[in-house]
Protein backbone atom coordinates (compact mmCIF):
# COMPACT_ATOMS: atom_id res chain seq x y z
CA UNK A 1 0.00 0.00 0.00
CA UNK A 2 1.39 3.40 -1.26
CA UNK A 3 1.96 6.24 1.25
CA UNK A 4 -0.89 8.15 -0.35
CA UNK A 5 -3.03 5.38 -0.05
CA UNK A 6 -2.29 4.87 3.65
CA UNK A 7 -3.35 8.23 4.20
CA UNK A 8 -6.45 8.60 2.72
CA UNK A 9 -7.41 5.30 4.44
CA UNK A 10 -6.22 6.74 7.98
CA UNK A 11 -8.22 10.32 7.13
CA UNK A 12 -11.92 8.63 5.91
CA UNK A 13 -11.85 5.80 8.57
CA UNK A 14 -11.20 8.73 11.25
CA UNK A 15 -13.86 10.63 9.28
CA UNK A 16 -15.88 7.33 9.57
CA UNK A 17 -15.87 7.17 12.94
CA UNK A 18 -16.19 10.46 13.93
CA UNK A 19 -19.70 10.95 11.87
CA UNK A 20 -20.57 7.31 12.95
CA UNK A 21 -20.36 7.87 16.72
CA UNK A 22 -22.52 11.05 16.03
CA UNK A 23 -25.00 9.02 13.79
CA UNK A 24 -25.40 6.20 16.44
CA UNK A 25 -26.11 8.41 19.15
CA UNK A 26 -28.61 10.61 17.40
CA UNK A 27 -30.58 7.99 17.00
CA UNK A 28 -29.80 5.64 19.74
CA UNK A 29 -31.11 8.70 22.05
CA UNK A 30 -34.00 9.26 19.62
CA UNK A 31 -34.87 5.77 19.91
CA UNK A 32 -34.83 5.47 23.63
CA UNK A 33 -36.78 8.55 23.50
CA UNK A 34 -39.63 6.94 21.71
CA UNK A 35 -39.55 4.42 23.74
CA UNK A 36 -39.57 6.53 27.31
CA UNK A 37 -36.30 4.86 28.82
CA UNK A 38 -34.82 7.86 31.59
CA UNK A 39 -32.90 10.62 30.22
CA UNK A 40 -30.09 10.00 32.95
CA UNK A 41 -29.99 6.29 31.68
CA UNK A 42 -29.77 7.72 28.50
CA UNK A 43 -26.75 10.35 29.17
CA UNK A 44 -25.08 7.47 31.30
CA UNK A 45 -25.07 4.68 28.74
CA UNK A 46 -26.03 5.35 24.92
CA UNK A 47 -23.82 9.20 24.66
CA UNK A 48 -20.80 7.83 26.94
CA UNK A 49 -20.42 4.74 24.54
CA UNK A 50 -21.75 6.73 21.86
CA UNK A 51 -18.61 9.07 22.09
CA UNK A 52 -16.12 6.35 23.08
CA UNK A 53 -17.22 3.73 20.21
CA UNK A 54 -14.18 5.07 17.81
CA UNK A 55 -11.62 3.68 20.46
CA UNK A 56 -13.79 0.44 21.19
CA UNK A 57 -14.31 -0.58 16.84
CA UNK A 58 -10.55 0.65 16.15
CA UNK A 59 -9.36 -1.67 19.15
CA UNK A 60 -11.60 -4.48 18.33
CA UNK A 61 -10.26 -4.72 14.84
CA UNK A 62 -6.80 -4.40 15.95
CA UNK A 63 -7.32 -7.14 18.25
CA UNK A 64 -8.53 -9.64 15.18
CA UNK A 65 -5.67 -8.26 13.63
CA UNK A 66 -3.47 -9.25 16.38
CA UNK A 67 -2.38 -5.53 16.69
CA UNK A 68 -1.30 -5.16 20.31
CA UNK A 69 0.86 -1.74 20.15
CA UNK A 70 -1.83 -0.14 18.35
CA UNK A 71 -4.45 -1.35 20.27
CA UNK A 72 -3.15 -0.39 23.88
CA UNK A 73 -1.45 2.78 22.35
CA UNK A 74 -4.68 3.87 21.45
CA UNK A 75 -6.21 3.96 24.77
CA UNK A 76 -3.53 5.30 26.38
CA UNK A 77 -3.28 7.80 23.57
CA UNK A 78 -6.66 8.68 23.66
CA UNK A 79 -7.08 9.33 27.54
CA UNK A 80 -4.21 11.81 27.40
CA UNK A 81 -5.74 13.62 24.75
CA UNK A 82 -8.50 14.04 26.58
CA UNK A 83 -7.27 15.17 29.53
CA UNK A 84 -4.33 17.61 27.89
CA UNK A 85 -6.32 18.53 24.72
CA UNK A 86 -10.10 18.25 25.57
CA UNK A 87 -9.86 19.51 29.52
CA UNK A 88 -6.82 21.78 28.36
CA UNK A 89 -8.41 23.63 25.41
CA UNK A 90 -11.62 23.89 27.59
CA UNK A 91 -9.99 25.16 30.69
CA UNK A 92 -8.44 27.82 27.85
CA UNK A 93 -11.86 28.97 26.89
CA UNK A 94 -13.35 29.33 30.24
CA UNK A 95 -12.26 27.86 33.75
CA UNK A 96 -13.64 24.51 34.71
CA UNK A 97 -15.15 24.18 37.84
CA UNK A 98 -15.67 20.43 39.49
CA UNK A 99 -17.82 19.21 41.98
CA UNK A 100 -16.18 17.53 45.10
CA UNK A 101 -17.57 14.13 43.76
CA UNK A 102 -15.74 14.14 40.76
CA UNK A 103 -12.69 15.56 42.30
CA UNK A 104 -12.70 12.77 45.11
CA UNK A 105 -14.28 9.67 43.63
CA UNK A 106 -14.45 10.11 39.45
CA UNK A 107 -11.17 10.80 39.23
CA UNK A 108 -9.39 8.82 41.96
CA UNK A 109 -11.39 6.26 39.92
CA UNK A 110 -9.58 6.81 36.87
CA UNK A 111 -6.33 6.94 38.58
CA UNK A 112 -6.94 3.43 40.08
CA UNK A 113 -7.84 1.85 37.03
CA UNK A 114 -4.11 2.92 35.37
CA UNK A 115 -2.73 1.44 38.71
CA UNK A 116 -4.81 -1.77 37.79
CA UNK A 117 -3.52 -1.84 34.02
CA UNK A 118 0.19 -1.51 35.36
CA UNK A 119 0.16 -4.24 38.06
CA UNK A 120 -1.98 -6.78 35.38
CA UNK A 121 0.94 -6.11 33.08
CA UNK A 122 3.69 -6.96 35.24
CA UNK A 123 2.27 -9.84 36.24
CA UNK A 124 0.71 -8.79 40.14
CA UNK A 125 -1.04 -11.00 40.49
CA UNK A 126 -2.83 -12.97 37.56
CA UNK A 127 -1.86 -14.56 34.24
CA UNK A 128 1.76 -15.19 35.04
CA UNK A 129 3.26 -13.60 31.93
CA UNK A 130 5.50 -10.42 31.87
CA UNK A 131 3.93 -7.57 29.91
CA UNK A 132 1.01 -9.69 29.09
CA UNK A 133 -2.98 -8.70 29.52
CA UNK A 134 -4.86 -11.27 29.63
CA UNK A 135 -8.41 -13.27 29.71
CA UNK A 136 -8.28 -13.18 33.38
CA UNK A 137 -7.18 -9.63 33.26
CA UNK A 138 -9.68 -8.42 30.95
CA UNK A 139 -12.65 -10.21 33.23
CA UNK A 140 -11.16 -7.94 35.97
CA UNK A 141 -11.25 -4.77 33.98
CA UNK A 142 -14.78 -5.45 32.75
CA UNK A 143 -15.96 -6.02 36.31
CA UNK A 144 -14.12 -2.88 37.85
CA UNK A 145 -16.12 -1.31 35.20
CA UNK A 146 -19.70 -2.72 35.97
CA UNK A 147 -18.91 -1.62 39.67
CA UNK A 148 -18.05 1.65 38.39
CA UNK A 149 -21.32 2.07 36.09
CA UNK A 150 -23.08 0.45 39.39
CA UNK A 151 -22.32 3.77 41.17
CA UNK A 152 -22.70 5.86 38.47
CA UNK A 153 -26.14 4.73 38.34
CA UNK A 154 -26.46 5.34 41.63
CA UNK A 155 -24.89 8.71 41.54
CA UNK A 156 -27.36 10.34 38.62
CA UNK A 157 -30.45 8.97 40.07
CA UNK A 158 -29.59 11.02 42.90
CA UNK A 159 -29.26 14.82 40.66
CA UNK A 160 -30.60 16.09 37.47
CA UNK A 161 -28.90 14.55 34.83
CA UNK A 162 -27.68 16.75 31.79
CA UNK A 163 -29.84 16.55 28.37
CA UNK A 164 -28.74 15.37 25.41
CA UNK A 165 -29.87 17.56 22.58
CA UNK A 166 -30.72 15.94 19.49
CA UNK A 167 -34.12 15.97 17.49
CA UNK A 168 -36.65 12.59 18.11
CA UNK A 169 -37.50 11.69 15.00
CA UNK A 170 -39.17 8.09 13.87
CA UNK A 171 -38.67 5.15 15.13
CA UNK A 172 -37.61 3.41 11.17
CA UNK A 173 -35.46 6.44 10.93
CA UNK A 174 -33.83 6.19 14.53
CA UNK A 175 -33.01 2.50 13.17
CA UNK A 176 -31.57 3.95 9.86
CA UNK A 177 -29.12 6.24 12.27
CA UNK A 178 -28.39 3.68 14.44
CA UNK A 179 -27.69 0.73 11.68
CA UNK A 180 -25.58 3.67 9.32
CA UNK A 181 -23.42 4.42 12.34
CA UNK A 182 -22.75 1.16 13.84
CA UNK A 183 -21.67 1.07 10.02
CA UNK A 184 -19.56 3.39 9.72
CA UNK A 185 -17.75 3.11 13.08
CA UNK A 186 -17.30 -0.66 11.84
CA UNK A 187 -15.27 -0.01 8.34
CA UNK A 188 -14.04 3.74 9.82
CA UNK A 189 -12.18 1.29 12.43
CA UNK A 190 -11.06 -1.10 9.33
CA UNK A 191 -9.54 1.44 7.57
CA UNK A 192 -8.43 3.33 10.58
CA UNK A 193 -6.08 0.63 11.06
CA UNK A 194 -5.30 -0.66 8.10
CA UNK A 195 -3.28 2.88 7.22
CA UNK A 196 -2.11 3.22 10.05
CA UNK A 197 -0.03 0.03 10.32
CA UNK A 198 0.61 0.86 6.73
CA UNK A 199 1.75 4.21 7.79
CA UNK A 200 3.75 2.86 10.59
CA UNK A 201 5.49 0.44 8.19
CA UNK A 202 6.29 2.57 5.30
CA UNK A 203 7.41 5.28 7.87
CA UNK A 204 10.02 2.84 9.47
CA UNK A 205 8.00 4.04 12.59
CA UNK A 206 6.17 1.89 15.50
CA UNK A 207 2.34 1.02 15.56
CA UNK A 208 2.80 2.16 18.83
CA UNK A 209 3.79 6.05 17.81
CA UNK A 210 0.82 6.05 15.33
CA UNK A 211 -1.50 4.78 17.55
CA UNK A 212 -0.24 7.60 20.38
CA UNK A 213 -0.54 10.18 17.89
CA UNK A 214 -2.79 10.41 15.01
CA UNK A 215 -5.24 7.61 15.62
CA UNK A 216 -5.65 8.56 19.15
CA UNK A 217 -6.23 11.84 17.98
CA UNK A 218 -8.61 10.58 15.60
CA UNK A 219 -10.32 8.14 17.77
CA UNK A 220 -10.80 11.09 20.79
CA UNK A 221 -12.22 13.86 18.35
CA UNK A 222 -16.14 13.26 19.92
CA UNK A 223 -14.68 13.69 23.25
CA UNK A 224 -12.94 16.70 22.19
CA UNK A 225 -15.31 18.64 20.29
CA UNK A 226 -17.73 17.51 22.88
CA UNK A 227 -15.78 18.98 25.76
CA UNK A 228 -15.02 22.46 23.94
CA UNK A 229 -18.98 22.69 22.58
CA UNK A 230 -19.73 22.60 26.12
CA UNK A 231 -17.37 25.16 27.62
CA UNK A 232 -18.17 27.17 25.42
CA UNK A 233 -21.40 27.00 26.19
CA UNK A 234 -20.38 26.69 30.09
CA UNK A 235 -22.13 23.32 30.62
CA UNK A 236 -19.00 22.57 32.17
CA UNK A 237 -20.31 19.50 34.43
CA UNK A 238 -20.43 18.19 30.98
CA UNK A 239 -17.02 19.14 29.73
CA UNK A 240 -15.77 17.63 33.25
CA UNK A 241 -17.49 14.11 32.77
CA UNK A 242 -17.79 13.56 29.10
CA UNK A 243 -13.80 13.30 29.99
CA UNK A 244 -13.50 11.54 32.97
CA UNK A 245 -16.08 9.11 32.18
CA UNK A 246 -14.97 8.11 28.84
CA UNK A 247 -11.25 7.85 30.31
CA UNK A 248 -12.52 4.85 32.73
CA UNK A 249 -14.68 4.05 29.99
CA UNK A 250 -11.26 3.46 27.36
CA UNK A 251 -9.61 1.70 30.35
CA UNK A 252 -12.19 -0.68 32.07
CA UNK A 253 -14.44 -1.50 29.29
CA UNK A 254 -12.62 -1.00 25.79
CA UNK A 255 -9.07 -2.42 27.08
CA UNK A 256 -11.10 -5.02 28.97
CA UNK A 257 -13.21 -6.18 25.89
CA UNK A 258 -10.03 -6.30 23.51
CA UNK A 259 -7.45 -8.14 25.88
CA UNK A 260 -10.65 -10.94 26.16
CA UNK A 261 -10.81 -10.98 22.57
CA UNK A 262 -7.25 -11.64 22.21
CA UNK A 263 -4.56 -11.20 25.27
CA UNK A 264 -2.67 -7.58 24.75
CA UNK A 265 1.38 -7.73 24.56
CA UNK A 266 2.17 -4.24 26.77
CA UNK A 267 6.16 -3.79 24.86
CA UNK A 268 8.47 -2.48 27.64
CA UNK A 269 8.06 1.01 25.69
CA UNK A 270 4.34 1.33 26.82
CA UNK A 271 5.47 1.67 30.03
CA UNK A 272 6.15 5.03 29.75
CA UNK A 273 3.08 6.37 28.07
CA UNK A 274 0.74 4.70 30.78
CA UNK A 275 3.29 6.33 33.80
CA UNK A 276 2.48 9.63 31.42
CA UNK A 277 -1.25 9.21 31.46
CA UNK A 278 -0.99 8.32 35.13
CA UNK A 279 0.99 11.29 35.76
CA UNK A 280 -1.34 13.67 34.11
CA UNK A 281 -4.28 12.54 35.72
CA UNK A 282 -2.41 13.22 39.19
CA UNK A 283 -1.95 16.53 38.03
CA UNK A 284 -5.26 17.60 37.38
CA UNK A 285 -6.23 16.40 40.86
CA UNK A 286 -3.19 18.35 42.20
CA UNK A 287 -4.45 21.71 39.92
CA UNK A 288 -8.05 21.52 42.00
CA UNK A 289 -6.20 22.40 45.09
CA UNK A 290 -3.19 24.85 43.57
CA UNK A 291 -5.18 28.47 42.61
CA UNK A 292 -9.34 28.72 42.73
CA UNK A 293 -9.50 25.77 44.48
CA UNK A 294 -11.90 23.08 42.37
CA UNK A 295 -11.32 25.07 39.24
CA UNK A 296 -9.14 24.46 36.62
CA UNK A 297 -7.87 27.46 35.44
CA UNK A 298 -6.61 28.92 32.25
CA UNK A 299 -2.96 28.95 32.71
CA UNK A 300 -3.42 25.10 34.12
CA UNK A 301 -5.41 24.20 30.64
CA UNK A 302 -1.77 25.95 29.02
CA UNK A 303 0.07 23.77 31.01
CA UNK A 304 -1.73 21.03 30.02
CA UNK A 305 -2.08 21.63 26.37
CA UNK A 306 1.85 22.73 25.75
CA UNK A 307 2.70 19.76 28.27
CA UNK A 308 0.94 17.58 25.29
CA UNK A 309 2.67 19.11 22.52
CA UNK A 310 6.35 18.56 23.98
CA UNK A 311 4.82 15.46 24.68
CA UNK A 312 4.52 14.02 21.16
CA UNK A 313 7.52 16.23 20.23
CA UNK A 314 9.42 13.86 22.57
CA UNK A 315 7.81 10.58 21.49
CA UNK A 316 7.61 11.24 17.97
CA UNK A 317 11.83 12.42 17.83
CA UNK A 318 12.77 9.49 20.08
CA UNK A 319 10.47 6.59 18.57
Amino acid sequence: MSSFLAGIFLFFGCLLLYKGADFFVQGSVSFARRLHIPPFLIGLTLVAMGTSAPELFVNITAAFQGASDLSIANILGSNLVNIALGLGLAAIIVPVTLHKATIWKEIPFTFLATIFLIAFAVDIPFDHTMGLLGRVDALLLLLGFVVFLIYAIKTVEKKESPQYETDVVSLPLSFCYVFGGLSALGFGGYLTVQGAVSFAEMLGVTERIIGLTVVAIGTSLPEIMTTVVAALRRQTDIAVGNIVGSNIFNILCILGLTAFIRPVVISSNIFFDIFIVLFATFLLFIFMFIGKRHTLERSQGWIFVLGYLGYLVYIVFKG
